[in-house]
């Protein structure tokens, strides 16, 4: 078997990469890196384990995905976001390489974006992702995969939709959570799923993976309040017209329809996914 290389290996996706089922990665022996493995923005150390481990597959997850900081420091942002992909697109000239962006590449003001459409960053995370998104795609051997939030259970109990909302009942909190800004979340898994069944087609380009519902921030508030009636969860329902803060995108849902033609399985919706699986951790 040939060796894939997962970065990012303790987040939600990236944990998710590295642990999937059997069946679903035949062809590779998956090797996660964390930072304990090897720091991204080492260069000469990346470039030293990549010659020695000659992997054939990268699957870029390892980011600096809070909104959050990466407003408030952009020149780090820049450097974790969209240098460290381009050190690595260039190591994997000659590989397969896929690249996670997001649907914070978009203003919102349309929704149901498919690969076709015109990007437009609202924040210093989405103007991260949108310039690597162009540096990886001038490659015609790499992927670029576009999700919304996923929610899962990460190593370090943070990394999911879900455990920000758990965590925040958790601690006895109130959100006000908007009923106008809409998203596409999707489970860890199945993105990962997505991935390896993308990867063993050989799929290149722009691709756009994530939940089949287009749900707003109250909705799957909503959702996991009442998969949680232990934790009493408290929330009320908030708009982003009465929103002061950096700037937000109304509607990023996301149009898969090219990914479902290629994958063997329906792209699940949080709501139905929940429903699903009722006793999952989530």
């Amino acid at each position: 078997m040939e060796l894939a290389w997962i970065t990012g290996a303790n987040g939600l996706i990236g944990r998710q990469l590295c642990n999937p089922p059997p069946d679903h990665v035949p062809d590779w022996w998956v090797r996660g890196l964390t930072r304990a493995d090897v720091d991204l923005t080492d260069f000469a150390a990346v470039r030293q384990l990549f010659q020695r481990e000659q992997p054939r597959l990268i699957v870029h997850c390892a980011a600096l995905s809070k909104s959050t900081a990466c407003q408030a420091d952009p020149a780090l942002a820049r450097m974790l976001n969209v240098e460290v992909t381009r050190f690595l697109a260039e190591l994997a000239a000659d590989i397969a390489f896929f690249f996670f962006s997001s649907d914070l590449v978009f203003d919102g003001r349309q929704g149901n974006y498919d690969e076709s459409a015109a990007i437009n960053p609202l924040s210093i995370y989405g103007e991260t992702k949108a310039a690597a998104e162009q540096i990886v795609l001038a490659n015609p051997k790499h992927t670029v995969i576009r999700t919304s939030l996923n929610g899962g259970v990460s190593p370090t109990g943070d990394r999911g939709f879900n455990e920000e909302i758990r965590r925040a009942w958790q601690e006895g909190r109130t959100l006000n959570l908007f009923t106008d800004e809409f998203r596409s979340p999707i489970p860890a898994s199945a993105t990962a799923r997505a991935v390896w069944e993308l990867a063993r087609l050989e799929q290149t380009g722009l691709i756009h993976i994530a939940g089949s519902q287009r749900l707003s921030r109250w909705e799957i508030g909503q959702l996991l309040a009442a998969r949680w009636p232990q934790l009493k969860p408290k929330l009320e329902p908030g708009s982003l017209k009465d929103y002061r803060g950096a700037p937000r995108a109304p509607d990023t849902s996301l149009n898969c329809a090219k990914a479902q033609a290629l994958l063997s399985f329906p792209l699940p919706g949080l709501r139905d996914y929940l429903a699903a699986h009722p006793d999952e951790t989530f």
